[in-house]
């Protein structure tokens, strides 16, 4: 596990840059893959799926995101009409013929990330609501170590001085507990997935 560079991020050619200029990169974060080479993003990306989503995380996470939807329930922070498609489009209207006939990705119940595209290197999911615009995107890199190596990265567009405010507020629990716990999970899943140890 290992937070990134911003320019960890914008150093690769994925198309996101150009589809998504004005957000912001929040975050980056690397998750190690061991013996994984080129063809293997989409492996790499079917083991995250088969981990589970927020129910399989440990308490501390849980209970953190039962606190934020709690809040939102009661602030009125996820109203639907505050979502994608309501206070803001999905970033798949900006989309080019090609990764619109690509391949999305699976939509699940226990995932609040809705998916844009998917690609043979690089993988987009978004969420909208009275606090910020967000993207998470995954692309598949070549490490120090020659092996590949996937790398997530969170862009945001904040919603005015509130959704600032907001993510400011929540970037100690995103970086100690949410993101840490996160690669965890992610890299036992690859390592169950290639027989490797947990």
């Amino acid at each position: 596990m290992a937070r990134r560079t911003i320019s960890d991020h914008t150093a690769h050619p994925w198309r996101i840059h150009d589809l998504a200029p004005d957000f912001e990169v929040e975050d980056v974060w690397a998750f190690r893959t061991p013996g994984a080479g080129p063809g293997d993003f989409r492996v790499a990306v079917e083991a995250i799926r088969s981990s589970g989503g927020i129910g399989r995380m440990p308490p501390a996470v849980r209970f953190l995101f039962a606190v934020r939807w709690r809040l939102g329930g009661l602030l009125g922070w996820d109203d639907p009409g505050s979502g994608v498609g309501g206070r803001v489009p999905s970033l798949r209207d900006r989309l080019p013929d090609d990764l619109l006939a690509a391949p999305r990705g699976e939509d699940r119940d226990d995932m609040p990330l809705k998916a844009v595209y998917e690609t043979d290197t690089e993988a987009v999911r978004e969420l909208a609501n009275r606090t910020v615009h967000t993207l998470m995107h995954l692309g598949w890199a070549r490490g120090a170590d020659g092996d590949h190596e996937l790398l997530m990265a969170v862009l945001v567009k904040p919603n005015g001085r509130f959704g600032r405010l907001y993510m400011a507020a929540i970037a100690p629990f995103r970086h100690f507990i949410v993101y840490p716990a996160l690669t965890r999970g992610w890299e036992r899943a690859w390592a169950e997935r290639n027989g490797g140890p947990a």
